[in-house]
């Protein structure tokens, strides 16, 4: 009967939790403001410090800790150890002064403001380092975190993690309990780290990816789950047993499994238990927020979030300045990572052990985490207003009249612009690239391309680029935007030149009906033909009679695009396309 009340009341307690994040996700979201404020709030109104009609916030947040070790897991699958390897300049340079100039800061702070020890200003302030690497990841991703600036943030967040190690090894060193025999010492914990990693990743080569192959043959989607949930437990379960990261070792498991071609498969697999565990991990972290001590001492709790996020901000603004951040961006990461971490509770409750702090001040501190957390919505929110009144810096860009006279002028580097360049630039043949996003020719410039900055549908910038010599011009641009209008005045500027038109679909050739251009290209029509005419292999179809159909496709889409395009109309020729009551017949 016991265990049947412990279970009614869980049930009740989760019906509480999912109806409270209902309500204030929903309502956060239309606001604009984020799910994570939403949970905060929830987890705060029906805590134990709120209203009181739910409880076991700790054991809610052990297991809603889980969210985590998901979340590094899905991080680590989309970074390969060469791209780490990149990043390892960031990540131990710019990572190690953050945490090492923030903690000393913060801990400086602590000790004017409280009074506290040294060593107990020390067990606060560098814990208090570290950002929350379950608030900021998400927002990385999947696009942000592929830019410089985010995978720069990446590499602090990722040192933050492996430096849980030496921060509890510092709170050991200050302690003033008697020492645990069974605990390791600090080199012994520095040296499982390193050999739990190259455990992980040895087990990643011998077993977890030879795993995956035997699983991808037997395709049960049921089985792949279980296999994706049982490579993050394990390697979590691993680096638990050695007192490590659990996040951690999820993370290199992840990493290993990065070139693996199931991949996109446990992405999509694993991430809606992230989504949930996630969520139930801030509604723990707003349970355990202490309305009481906010409310006896306001205006020092506020206060102390204000130079926590200050602190933060100038000391990563600084950093980032130093190691090349341009000033823009160096606000951006400052705000990004302003607030206090989810691994500030376990640094606490390790530093309460340790007898450096009271329990009191273990709960003054968590809410100044919490609180952190809950300014960082409106934090992002200022960093887009920013972003959106601040035009995109250009001047360190260099402009298309620095470039020297080629053969052939693309617009547009996006994902068809770089398959035109890259295939004339096989052939040896000179190519000035033309782009007008300034993140876009950022990134290409990590490949080691050189890309001008401008609008490539303007006749006086197509001139300084040297359209009037070259034999081709490519626009690349995505949408339909560049219609007859637009490319008249260039075809008239430029009549040497043969124009190459992206369309976006067929309505936007239809458009260009007329203008002499030397072609005009659907963006997706080439790779749709391409995949039906490997669909028809695949269903059993000779080459020869696959070839014959494209060959047949393709006459009959030309005739209705050529009447289409004379007439205006979307229908003309519609008997001609292919349907269940008109297949192709048989010769």
């Amino acid at each position: 009967m016991e265990g049947s009340g412990a279970t009614a009341l869980m049930l009740r307690d989760g019906v509480l939790l999912l109806g409270a994040a209902l309500v204030f996700v929903t309502l956060f979201r239309r606001l604009g403001l984020g799910a994570v404020l939403g949970y905060l709030v929830a987890g705060a109104l029906v805590g134990p410090h709120g209203l009181g009609l739910a409880g076991e916030a700790e054991a809610i947040l052990h297991i809603a800790d889980l969210g985590i070790v998901l979340l590094l897991f899905l991080v680590g699958l989309e970074l390969n150890p060469s791209r780490l390897w990149r990043l390892r300049r960031d990540m131990f340079g710019l990572g190690s002064l953050q945490v090492a100039v923030s903690g000393l800061a913060i801990s400086a702070l602590v000790y004017v403001a409280t009074g506290f020890s040294v060593a107990a200003a020390l067990a606060i302030g560098l814990p208090l380092a570290l950002s929350s690497t379950a608030q900021v990841l998400p927002s990385l991703r999947p696009d942000a975190i592929n830019t410089p600036a985010g995978e720069r943030a990446f590499s602090i967040l990722l040192f933050q993690d492996l430096s849980i190690v030496p921060l509890i090894t510092i709170i050991a060193a200050l302690s003033r309990a008697d020492p645990d025999p069974s605990a390791p010492p600090g080199w012994q914990l520095g040296l499982l780290t390193v050999a739990a990693i190259a455990g992980l990743v040895l087990a990643g080569r011998f077993i977890i990816n030879p795993l995956f192959r035997i699983v991808g043959r037997v395709s049960e989607r049921e089985l792949f789950v279980i296999a994706g949930l049982f490579t993050v437990m394990a390697s979590a379960v691993v680096m638990q047993s050695l007192h490590l990261s659990t996040a951690l070792g999820a993370f290199v498991a992840g990493v290993m499994l990065a070139d693996s071609p199931y991949r996109h498969e446990l992405e999509a697999d694993i991430d809606p238990f992230r989504s949930i565990l996630l969520g139930f991990f801030f509604i723990a972290v707003g349970m355990m927020l202490d309305l009481h001590v906010i409310a006896e001492r306001p205006f020092f709790v506020i206060a102390l979030t204000i130079g926590l996020i200050a602190i933060k901000a100038s000391v990563l603004y600084g950093l980032a300045r130093l190691f090349g951040m341009d000033g823009r961006k160096a606000v951006k990461l400052g705000l990004l990572l302003s607030q206090g971490g989810e691994f500030a509770f376990v640094l606490f409750a390790e530093a309460q052990r340790a007898v450096l702090i009271a329990p009191e001040a273990a709960s003054l501190f968590s809410a100044v985490v919490t609180l952190s957390m809950a300014t960082t919505p409106f934090l992002m929110m200022f960093n887009a207003w920013r972003d959106s009144r601040v035009r995109p810096a250009t001047d360190h860009l260099d402009g298309p009249e620095t470039s020297p006279v080629t053969k052939a002028i693309v617009i547009g580097y996006g994902r068809f612009g770089q398959t035109v360049a890259q295939m004339l630039m096989a052939r040896n043949i000179s190519v000035t690239i033309i782009d007008r996003k300034p993140s876009q020719i950022e990134i290409a410039g990590t490949f080691g391309q050189k890309i001008y900055y401008g609008d490539g549908t303007r006749l006086d910038l197509l001139r300084q680029a040297g359209a009037g010599e070259a034999q081709a011009l490519f626009f690349c641009v995505d949408g339909r935007g560049l219609d007859a209008h637009r490319l008249e005045p260039i075809l008239e500027a430029f009549p040497h030149a043969a124009v190459h038109v992206r369309a976006f679909d067929r309505v936007h050739i239809m458009s260009l009906d007329g203008v002499d251009v030397a072609g005009t290209y659907r963006e997706v029509f080439e790779s749709a033909v391409l995949m039906g005419r490997q669909a028809l292999i695949g269903f059993g179809c000779s080459e020869e009679e696959a070839a014959a159909i494209e060959h047949e496709y393709r006459k009959r889409d030309a005739e209705r695009l050529e009447l289409q395009s004379k007439s205006g109309d979307l229908h003309a020729l519609k008997e001609r396309m292919f349907t269940p009551a008109n297949p192709m017949q048989e010769t």
